[in-house]
């Protein structure tokens, strides 16, 4: 029997909005996979063709990327972070809208102007796309990497300002933190190993049933 195709599917955010579209393409997962107190990470699927795998939203791409998912959800915030070349994202799901940006105390941003920023220290998970950002703009970043409470940064003294994913807001405002400019909207994609792509004859297909979920999504 040929081994199962495996999804990788991001915890948090995310997922709930992704369920509605595994359903619509097809792959319902084993009622464990609803289960808050269930510590798995491998799941069945209502097809014994297909498994899923629950995992951190920054390690789907890996995991699809070194072929042990062959498909996987992840926002292009992820994609653009790692810029794996042995990934295909064919599909825009249309779900997971944010947008990363960048952030500062409301009290610095009431007389700073990002335009004459020469020199920048940032927290962030982003320090790829981060530096990269700034370079275009002839602004020297010094990325600080954080994995999360990015906000607490500039209240302690780590770094003057924040790289982050923003959505409503209300994170940064609670946080004493306003948004000062965008750098990229966000919103989750289906990704394929660009291997399997090529030698799984199922991988196709089920990238097709989730083009037509999201097509039927928007009409």
């Amino acid at each position: 029997m040929a081994e199962p195709i495996v999804i990788a599917v991001p915890k948090g955010r995310i997922l709930g909005e992704a369920l509605p579209l595994l359903a619509a393409a097809g792959v319902v997962p084993e009622a464990a996979f609803g289960d808050p107190d269930s510590r798995a990470l491998r799941f069945a699927t209502q097809d014994p063709g297909i498994e899923l795998i629950r995992v951190r939203a920054f390690d789907v791409a890996t995991f699809v990327a070194h072929g042990a998912a062959q498909l996987g959800i992840v926002g292009s915030d992820v994609l653009a972070e790692f810029d794996y070349a042995e990934l295909y994202a064919p599909v825009d799901l249309d779900i997971g809208h944010c947008r990363l940006s960048v952030a500062e105390p409301a009290a610095l941003a009431a007389h700073d102007d990002p335009r004459g920023w020469s020199h920048v220290r940032v927290a962030t998970k982003y320090p790829h796309v981060t530096a990269g950002y700034f370079a275009r703009r002839g602004v020297q970043a010094e990325c600080i990497k954080l994995n999360g409470a990015m906000e607490l940064a500039p209240t302690l003294g780590l770094a003057t300002r924040i790289v982050d994913l923003v959505s409503s807001g209300r994170t940064l405002r609670d946080n004493g933190l306003v948004e000062v400019e965008e750098i990229m909207p966000v919103s989750a994609r289906l990704i394929v190993n660009r291997a399997a792509m090529k030698t799984r004859a199922h991988v196709f297909p089920l990238v097709e049933a989730f083009r037509a979920a999201v097509g039927a999504r928007a009409a």
